[in-house]
């Protein structure tokens, strides 16, 4: 029997989702420390019922390649020229985790940027994104002058870093998955229209506490012939010029924490 709100009302599936968030996020491990089987018992299931979750289940319609749902006409002028690339449905947040929706148009992108110290999963509810992720490595003193030739300035914002993967993912596929020292850094890219997908962070974002939001570029790979796997160098960056992030409000089931 799956488990009730409290009021005899069978609770939703992002209901049941955030609650497991809060419990797996508690408590979560310390950076550099493995996690205990407690916490990944909870990342498991948290992680199984983000699988299961899909676009009808937040009341979201797929959008067409304008970026309004579908049903919806088109308006008799067209978009304005600062309308969004990427929006975001809040959905909850606490001192834990944070979780929403975000919607990236046709083309659209989020630009490579880190998760400080955090824990997430992002699970596409309708489209397809290719998914970058990127790992900082301790960077060896001397290096960024010796292979670029960058002033001091430049070279201090370098970041030497390891491609861990690029994947697609679509609705059917399982969940991303990003740890404080595995996978933190990743770049978003809507393919073949536009997208949506869950995402939970924990903690959430906050400046205050050492977890701002950092951007990157790619400037050059590391050229070293005895390295077993790709690395690259990552210039830390302003937010892009043609990147922002407009709200919308969230339709689907109320969450009670």
């Amino acid at each position: 029997m799956m488990p009730g709100d409290g009021t005899g009302t069978m609770a939703s599936l992002i209901q049941r989702i955030a609650r497991q968030a809060l419990a797996t996020y508690r408590n979560p491990p310390r950076v550099g420390e493995p996690p205990g089987k407690g916490f990944q018992e909870n990342h498991n299931k948290l992680r199984s019922l983000v699988t299961e979750i899909r676009a009808a289940d937040l009341k979201l319609a797929p959008r067409r390649g304008d970026g309004r749902p579908a049903g919806v006409s088109s308006p008799r002028l067209p978009l304005h020229r600062g309308a969004p690339p990427v929006t975001y449905m809040h959905i909850c947040e606490t001192d834990h985790f944070s979780m929403g929706v975000f919607l990236l148009k046709s083309g659209a992108s989020i630009p490579l940027h880190d998760h400080p110290g955090m824990h997430g999963l992002l699970k596409v509810l309708y489209g397809k994104v290719r998914i970058s992720c990127f790992d900082r490595l301790e960077r060896p003193a001397g290096s960024p002058h010796q292979a670029l030739p960058l002033p001091a300035a430049s070279a201090a914002a370098l970041r030497r870093s390891i491609v861990r993967s690029t994947g697609e993912y679509t609705e059917d596929s399982g969940a991303c998955v990003l740890y404080p020292d595995r996978d933190n850094l990743h770049q978003i890219d809507a393919l073949d229209g536009p997208t949506a997908f869950l995402d939970i962070l924990a903690p959430p974002y906050d400046p205050d506490d050492g977890r701002d939001c950092h951007y990157y570029k790619i400037q050059a790979e590391v050229k070293d012939a005895e390295l077993e796997e790709k690395e690259l160098w990552l210039m830390e960056i302003s937010q892009p010029p043609d990147f922002w992030c407009g709200g919308e409000p969230y339709p689907g089931p109320e969450v009670c924490l």
